[in-house]
């Protein structure tokens, strides 16, 4: 049996809505609401204002050297372990090889 693929689609035992595009657009608002998370945690603590004068904070970071087993790739110029080499002696990841 051949189908109409321009015909439009009857469903069994349910009647046609005719949603207005104010109803519409009423229930897309309510399903991306329902989506949102309520981060109501306004502690202070984690939150930095942009703009804020940070110029009083200080970052201590440890520095670890480059080690034996990896090599910096001179084609996205990350810290990779050896094995993740595209071929030995390339200098060159497998993710900038591909």
């Amino acid at each position: 049996m051949a189908t109409d693929y321009d015909a439009p689609r009857v469903r069994d035992g349910e009647e046609e809505k005719n949603d207005s595009v104010v109803e519409l657009d009423a229930a897309r608002s309510r399903t991306s609401t329902d989506l949102l998370e309520d981060d109501t945690d306004t502690s202070g603590d984690g939150v930095t204002l942009p703009g804020a004068d940070l110029s009083d904070l200080s970052l201590e970071v440890h520095v670890v050297p480059q080690q034996a087993d990896e090599f910096s790739c001179i084609g996205c110029f990350l810290l990779v372990h050896r094995s993740q080499e595209s071929k030995p002696g390339t200098s060159l990841c497998r993710d900038c090889a591909a």
